[in-house]
């Protein structure tokens, strides 16, 4: 018998979720086609466009390279350690350092779209949630992007990886996440869209994965569905 999407859930009590690309989306809006300057200036900045388009860019490739790199997934720069290694901002007051944080952290930020919140709020009803998540900027944005969405309050917890300073594949964002919680391995699942990251965290955390993507389930995950919205009625 073939198992449905809506029943994979049901013998976790606590789902923790990933968020950018399982039910945030829109995020990391990054390249050469990008204005960062437009951003940056609708914040106050003074500084000229040529230097905020290169800027933001070095410091973006900076982190990226970085992201990949399993040297540093457990000990992951912070963005201010980020624009402080780099030789072109030394010259910076911290002020403008500020706004060049926010106009990174406005390209980073994706949206939770109203159909997505919703199948949250249900998922609510039956489980208990927890956020386990990958960001570079710190975390007040996408606290107000939950807020505005009605789905703050569903999380428990909200782990940001800007937070605790490491990156998945990492197990320790969901191991944070398991302890706030009081919760076991045995009753948790993690949901998330990245095979590298979400799928081989949670299993080097001890935890059953769902893949959201297409496909096979990759090594490690238990099930794949096309989309989150398979598996909240």
């Amino acid at each position: 018998m073939v198992q449905s999407s809506q029943s994979l859930l049901a013998p976790f009590a606590v789902v923790l979720l990933d968020m950018n690309s399982t039910f945030m989306f829109g995020e990391d809006r990054f390249g050469p086609e990008q204005d960062y300057a437009a951003t940056y200036q609708a914040l106050g900045g003074r500084l000229p466009a040529e230097r905020v388009q290169a800027l933001i860019g070095a410091c973006y490739e900076h982190l990226y390279a970085q992201y990949l790199s399993p040297a540093h997934h457990e000990r992951f720069r912070t963005l201010r350690e980020a624009w402080r290694a780099l030789p072109s901002t030394h010259d910076l007051p911290n002020v403008e350092l500020e706004r060049l944080e926010q106009t990174f952290a406005a390209h980073e930020l994706g949206h939770v779209p109203a159909v997505y919140a919703a199948a949250l709020q249900r998922l609510a009803v039956t489980h208990r949630l927890g956020l386990v998540a990958d960001i570079w900027a710190p975390k007040e944005p996408w606290l107000a992007e939950l807020r505005r969405a009605g789905v703050l309050e569903v999380f428990e917890t909200t782990v940001f990886s800007s937070d605790i300073g490491c990156v998945k594949p990492s197990p320790r964002g969901f191991l944070t996440a398991i302890q706030r919680m009081q919760a076991t391995p045995d009753e948790c699942v993690v949901i998330g869209d990245s095979a590298r990251r979400d799928v081989a965290g949670a299993r080097a955390a001890g935890l059953t994965a769902i893949w959201v993507g297409k496909g096979d389930p990759p090594p490690g995950a238990a099930h794949t569905v096309r989309d989150l919205l398979e598996l909240i009625p």
